[in-house]
């Protein structure tokens, strides 16, 4: 993302950075990303190009995002799209993230034959299937990117993560970041565990997508692990991150990735039924066993669409 200095620099067509979203009718990323563009002095007064193949999903989506730009007052204008290509044309930055099959399917085929997943986009035959539907999509995006904005940035937030930036390093010239928002959330989830405000804590991550380590975690430059560990002994805190506080017990450091991803990552925890009945807390989201099903995300998107027709968004 520009800085305000570099912004300040730019005049005439140049001062209206363009944001491509593509997978706009994926809801809560969508809308997630133009509150962050509104919220952003150097991105305020945007193009947002909105785009995704779901018709439906997309006029939602951007009757929303009008919305958002009319509340916030900001000067950025809304564009949208069925057509990658229009969508793309003349972008700074392309935002990625996309399904293209039902991901309910990579998790219901491999639990017929007794591989249980939650969610099944990163590792497992799950991940593999993610990759084998979702990869080529976005290397089509790439080289799409390669002709209409050669010098945009490619934000990529589809998974499986590394294994699709693996491919797009492969087979395009395009510059490109692989980005998760787990750091981000688990860094808030602390601060609400440990009841003080997220703006007063510092931190320090490091690892790998969807396996980073909260190395350090600071209140006001103090340490608060000790905090961290006295807010595990609340039953309620606990049930809301059940894998992440067991691995916090063995490891002595706070992963970053949710509970239900790494009861993935960490087998053992979904080895058997009554393990999964053990550490999968119906709290805990995920798309399959003891997650979220299709017909919820459904339900869900219904829910979405009707906060977009309230009076006041919240942007935050």
């Amino acid at each position: 993302m520009p800085d305000d200095d570099t912004a300040r620099t730019l005049t005439g067509a140049e001062a209206m950075p363009k944001v491509a979203i593509i997978g706009a009718g994926s809801f809560v990323f969508a809308r997630r990303l133009v509150t962050d563009i509104l919220t952003w002095p150097a991105l305020e007064d945007s193009i947002v190009s909105l785009m995704d193949i779901d018709a439906h999903k997309l006029e939602t989506m951007t009757a929303l995002a009008r919305r958002m730009v009319a509340q916030a007052r900001a000067g950025a204008r809304v564009e949208a799209s069925t057509d990658l290509r229009r969508a793309l044309d003349g972008a700074d930055y392309v935002a990625v993230a996309i399904r293209v099959s039902n991901s309910h399917n990579h998790v219901s085929i491999p639990l017929k034959y007794g591989i249980n997943q939650a969610i099944g986009d990163t590792t497992g035959p799950g991940g593999v299937f993610y990759f084998l539907v979702n990869a080529p999509a976005v290397v089509e995006i790439a080289r799409a990117m390669e002709e209409v904005c050669p010098g945009a940035l490619l934000l990529n937030y589809t998974n499986p993560m590394v294994m699709i930036s693996w491919a797009v390093h492969k087979l395009s010239r395009v510059r490109y970041v692989g980005l998760c928002h787990s750091v981000q959330g688990t860094a808030r989830d602390l601060a609400r565990y440990i009841g003080v405000p997220f703006d007063e804590v510092s931190y320090w991550a490091a690892g790998i997508n969807h396996m980073a380590w909260f190395l350090e975690y600071r209140w006001r430059g103090r340490d608060a692990y000790p905090m961290i560990w006295k807010a595990m002994e609340d039953p309620e805190i606990y049930e809301q991150d059940i894998v992440k506080w067991e691995i916090l017990k063995h490891f002595g450091a706070f992963v970053t990735e949710s509970s239900i991803h790494n009861s993935e990552y960490m087998p053992y925890f979904r080895r058997t039924p009554e393990l999964v009945d053990r550490y999968t807390s119906e709290k805990m989201w995920g798309v399959g066993p003891k997650g979220m099903t299709m017909d919820e995300r459904m339900a869900h998107f219904e829910r979405l669409r009707r906060e977009q027709e309230a009076e006041n968004l919240r942007l935050a």
